[in-house]
């Protein structure tokens, strides 16, 4: 497998989780489902994950661990595995990115970026 991130596809939804959160005690609770396609020819396992969640007030917040939701997952050729998990900031609004490590049958390893998102309830989206 080439180290051609095109051939991950990633696609990431988010909601707001409005009875974890307190805004008057600064609590924002998000849930965000993720969904990652192999588009490759080769069976790739999720070992690593690195996100950088990123508030309103520019407080930013590093997670690096093992694979996701305590699973390193491997996914076939044209096949996806989804999870979700969750994230709780500061401010009303912010981001998530970052990046998953990816080891391909072949053995050779790969950043797979996962592009900026936003986490914001419906009603602060204008």
């Amino acid at each position: 497998m080439t180290t051609d991130t095109d051939l991950i596809e990633i696609e990431i939804n988010t909601q707001y989780l409005q009875e974890q959160s307190d805004p008057g005690k600064d609590r924002y609770a998000f849930a965000y489902t993720i969904d990652i396609t192999n588009h490759g020819e080769e069976t790739i396992k999720l070992v690593k994950r690195h996100w950088r969640i990123t508030d309103d007030n520019d407080r930013v917040e590093e997670v690096i661990g093992e694979g996701v939701v305590g699973q390193q997952p491997e996914i076939p050729p044209g096949h996806s595995f989804q999870y979700t998990s969750g994230a709780i900031i500061g401010t009303q609004i912010g981001t998530m990115q970052g990046s998953y490590e990816m080891l391909a049958e072949s053995g050779e390893t790969f950043q797979a970026p996962i592009p900026a998102f936003l986490l914001a309830p419906p009603h602060a989206i204008h």
